[in-house]
């Protein structure tokens, strides 16, 4: 017997304690099996004769518009990021490759290309998964392809479930095989329910299509904690139950969790079907490796789960978008070739390198040791190879694993390669540590806390080393001018992203010769989750300093509008930024939108008519807090306004209709400031949020990374109390002019208002060089000083913040060399005091409600912490009215109820349409106030005249986007 210790001294367990977050029966039976061997290692007999279900892969989800950018990326980064996704023994090594079948509606932060348009009408060339699926089966020959829409073209006869739904996707697959690929799985819908008939229909047009070896998925639905909702009804349906090969749920780990726990129902596993973890968000780049690394292994061990794909396989869209960086890797700056590797790469390898599709699980060598390392064996059927991969990020200890090779399996030397998933860096991620010869069939190794090992007598495996030449703070330049006539791929103008509807290059039509580009859908498509927003397209750099001036050509092919965007900040389902409406009639506006689309006129006239089938320029001219509006060179009006600072541009036509743009340019109105790169930096906090929050983390490097979706935020849990502060360290001592602050993308809570900046040259003694105030707006501010001062140290100290909880955020913190504007400056954020001078003592108080969804239930209304809230259930929904019921404790004389939205960023289920009611005894209640509330997240009041009462009822008759949510109840009452 050999012994091979991996960075420790190994170590001989003599106890065996159960950690207390084990209840799965699976994982008792693998500690029962091993405490029987007390005071010897943890014993992994792989018997090569044992049972287990198949493996089907490992794969990654491009949907959602989440591959735009990859597309229009350099060479050689573009060929190195597809070898890390596809080419095997390099990195990800992928087997399964599940694409968008497009819909030309906003599937999640984009849109992508619809095969069928119109009834009649197919086009195969659409859409740039072709093209994926083509370099990711170049790479890799034997790779899988899993097709599922979205949303759906509008000329479906009945709704989104429409029989017509069958055609599509039957058209799809013979798309698919126009452009050389066959499709092995195919799902009907995403996250939209599921229809048995449909479902059935579907299985028999594909065997009279010739596609009866495509296998279907279902239901590819997000349904905590119903997952698995639909099996009963599949099962107890012969003919559903054959149409049915593979059952696929969504992040059946808990979505944006640390994916500690995977469920499968007991209907699933007796279904006899393999299941699939069929899209599984990877989370931020940076710190998904530990859920994923969790879920590698724990799918099979608690659920026998067998496919694991995940979304997204790059995040390859702009970044002013709240999920941006979820993905294995990131690959957001096409301009520049700059992509960054993530640790989920080599969290994938540890698997895919070692194993096939095809190759089975052996179910007595899958568990949980007694320390709390997960691990999961699997075997050849071909050969007497076999893979171990052993996870110890829930480990107590240092554990000692004597394997135990038995039933036919090879004898020949193992590998073993570690991943240190303790740190942040990857350098030590997927390292080959030695080899161990195992030929009298018994061999030690010593695991530690935090690592990822992979145990094979396989070969061939390798670490990929390509990396960028690129800086991440590299900016497309301006000026930028697209005129359409050098069009790549696909029709695709560079660098622009469809956010809702389809854009593409045409020839021109109103006289002008050459290309143009176009809004090709004329019919409303069926949207994915309702998201109602008319055909829109952005381009340029989301960083880029507002201060330029945006023009474009365009034409109207019929009544209706077209807008020109500028200064767009987010993305999120929209376009917030500044827009410039222009109808053929000749009416124009001029208006502001908010991340909630929400709009504010600015300016609006009437000019003389445009038209149709004629070409006219509008522009958009921005210089600091100016902002100034122009159609064919004349001034429509000159504004004064902060809400958006910086930001990249866009395109939009008004109505479901084809209208063209020529000549879009972006130059410069002035000079943008000279900012120090980030790259020559380091800071630092007086706190921060270091642990991983729905998928992301808040450390203080994160205001320095360049990536706008990231976030230094202090200290939550408790929330450390102000000031905080953040410290860049400039690597020497240069003239310091300003600084420039960047919000987080869509949070509202945490938006510094107060602030002082000071500076140093030592890091020890700060001066003071200026404060101040900035307006509560989501826009990039300024902190100018009042003359430039020699610092290598500058500070940004946070005095008060924007709603809850408080604490600091921080999307960017730019040093300016350069002289700044003054952007942004407000007045002391106000104290109106108490709406009401008495309120009744949460802490005696209960609540119940009609709905609620787990984790959200009523009492999270009246517990004092904004950060939490009541939400009726959303899965499955129930419609409004639903209702609160507040028990006082006691009789009080109340007078009025206060209610505080939910405070995280997000506006669904904020009231806005409400009643109060009172009781003394629970049962029989007398309304006592009713209104409307505005849909925004600040603190709301209802009032009436002086009733006794021990119960309230808030009844909710309308929220946003239909949901109905509270952060804080409070009741009002005379002493």
């Amino acid at each position: 017997m050999l012994r091979l210790a991996i960075g420790v001294v190994s170590l001989a367990l003599s106890a065996f304690a159960l950690p207390s977050d084990i209840t799965n029966a699976n994982s008792l039976a693998s500690y029962a099996g091993l405490a029987s061997r007390a005071g010897a290692a943890v014993v992994i007999t792989v018997n090569g004769e044992d049972s287990g279900r198949v493996f089907d892969g490992v794969g990654g989800v491009s949907a959602g518009g989440s591959t735009r950018l990859l597309v229009d990326y350099p060479e050689p980064e573009r060929s190195q990021i597809l070898d890390y996704l596809f080419q095997p023994n390099y990195g990800a090594a992928l087997d399964i490759l599940k694409v968008e079948i497009g819909g030309d509606v906003d599937a999640t932060v984009g849109a992508e290309a619809s095969h069928m348009r119109t009834r009649d009408e197919v086009d195969c060339s659409r859409g740039y998964e072709w093209w994926l699926m083509r370099e990711a089966k170049k790479r890799n020959p034997d790779i899988k392809f899993y097709g599922l829409p979205w949303g759906a073209p509008g000329w479906f006869d009945g709704g989104y479930w429409s029989p017509d739904r069958v055609d599509y996707l039957v058209t799809w697959l013979q798309c698919a095989r126009e452009n050389g690929f066959e499709i092995d799985y195919l799902g009907a819908a995403n996250e939209s329910g599921f229809e048995g008939e449909i479902s059935k229909r579907l299985a028999a047009a594909l065997d009279a299509a010739g596609f009866g070896d495509v296998k279907i998925v279902a239901t590819d639905n997000h349904n905590p904690p119903d997952y698995w909702f639909a099996v009963p009804e599949i099962t107890s349906d012969p003919e559903l139950d054959a149409a049915i090969d593979v059952l696929g749920e969504h992040d059946v780990c808990v979505w944006r969790t640390l994916q500690r726990e995977c469920h499968a129902s007991e209907a699933a596993l007796a279904s006899g079907k393999p299941l699939w973890d069929s899209e599984n968000s990877t989370q931020d780049y940076d710190v998904g490796a530990h859920p994923l690394t969790r879920a590698m292994n724990r799918h099979y061990i608690d659920a026998k789960i067998t496919g694991n794909l995940n979304w997204a396989l790059i995040s390859a869209w702009y970044d002013n978008f709240p999920i941006g960086g979820t993905g294995l890797m990131l690959a957001e700056r096409p301009w520049s070739g700059y992509y960054e590797v993530g640790p989920s790469i080599w969290v994938d390898a540890h698997t895919t390198q070692f194993t096939e599709p095809g190759w089975r699980y052996l179910d007595g060598a899958t568990g949980y040791t007694p320390g709390g390392a997960s691990y999961v064996a699997l075997r050849s059927p071909d050969t007497g190879d076999y893979t171990i991969v052993v996870e110890t990020l829930d480990s107590t200890q240092e554990e000692t694993i004597r394997i135990d090779v038995t039933g036919g399996l090879s004898l020949v030397p193992v590998t073993v390669w570690s991943s240190n998933l303790a740190t942040e860096k990857t350098d030590d991620d997927f390292i080959r540590q030695g080899r161990i010869d195992a030929s009298d069939g018994s061999y030690d190794i010593t695991i530690e806390p935090g690592r990822l090992y992979t145990i094979s007598t396989t070969t061939g495996q390798s670490k990929g080393s390509a990396r960028p030449s690129a800086d991440p703070g590299d900016q497309l330049a301006l000026p930028f001018v697209e005129n359409f006539e050098r069009v790549g791929m696909l029709g695709l103008a560079r660098y622009f992203a469809d956010v809702h509807g389809a854009f593409e290059a045409v020839r021109c039509r109103g006289g002008r010769a050459g290309t143009c580009y176009e809004q090709q859908v004329t019919q409303q498509p069926l949207t994915w989750h309702n998201t109602n927003l008319p055909p829109t397209t952005i381009v340029g750099d989301p960083r880029w300093w507002g201060d330029y001036q945006v023009s474009v050509d365009a034409l109207l092919d019929e009544e209706g509008h077209v807008e020109l965007l500028g200064r767009v900040d987010s993305q999120q389902h929209n376009a917030a930024g500044y827009h410039l409406r222009v109808a053929d009639t000749g009416e124009w506006s001029l208006f502001t939108q908010d991340v909630q689309s929400r709009d504010r006129t600015l300016a609006s006239g009437t000019t003389t008519p445009l038209g149709t089938d004629t070409w006219h320029r509008l522009a958009l001219r921005f210089r600091g807090e100016q902002i100034t509006a122009l159609l064919d060179g004349e001034v429509l009006a000159t504004v004064q306004d902060a809400d958006h600072t910086t930001g990249h541009v866009g395109l939009r036509v008004g109505n479901w209709q084809r209208a063209q743009f020529d000549n879009l340019r972006v130059v410069p109105t002035g000079p943008a400031p000279r900012f120090v790169r980030h790259s020559s930096m380091t800071a630092t906090a007086t706190s921060e949020h270091p642990d991983n929050d729905f998928g992301h983390n808040y450390l203080a490097e994160h205001a320095i990374d360049d990536h706008l979706w990231s976030t230094w935020r202090s200290a939550l849990d408790p929330v450390a109390p102000l000031p905080q502060s953040i410290t860049l360290d400039l690597g020497r001592v240069i003239p310091v002019a300003g600084i420039a602050y960047t919000p987080a993308v869509t949070a509202t809570a945490g938006r510094i208002l107060g602030y002082t900046v000071s500076t140093s040259t030592d890091g020890e003694n700060f001066t003071e060089a200026t404060s101040g105030y900035w307006a509560d707006t989501l826009a990039t501010k300024t902190a100018p000083l009042p003359r430039p001062v020699k610092a290598r140290f500058v500070r940004l100290e946070a005095t008060s913040v924007a709603g809850c909880p408080q604490a600091a955020l921080a999307a960017e913190v730019n040093v300016s060399t350069s002289r700044l504007p003054a952007l942004g400056e407000g007045e002391p954020p106000s104290d109106p005091g108490p709406a009401f001078p008495h309120l009744v003592p949460q802490s005696q108080m209960t609540a119940t409600a009609t709905s609620q969804q787990p984790g959200y239930e009523a009492g999270k209304a009246i517990d004092g912490n904004c950060g939490t809230m009541w939400h009726q259930s959303w899965s499955p929904y129930t419609p409004p009215p639903q209702s609160i019921t507040l028990d006082l404790g006691q009789a009080y004389d109340t007078i009025g109820l206060v209610y505080q939205p939910r405070q995280d960023g997000n506006s669904n289920g904020i009231i806005t349409d409400y009643e109060v009611a009172v009781s003394s005894d629970g049962t029989s209640f007398t309304p006592v106030a009713s209104g409307t509330w505005a849909g925004n997240a600040t603190t709301k009041t209802a009032e009436w005249s002086a009733t006794s009462a021990r119960y309230v009822r808030l009844t909710a008759n309308a929220g946003v986007n239909g949901h109905m949510s509270a952060a804080e109840l409070n009741v009002a009452y005379n002493p």
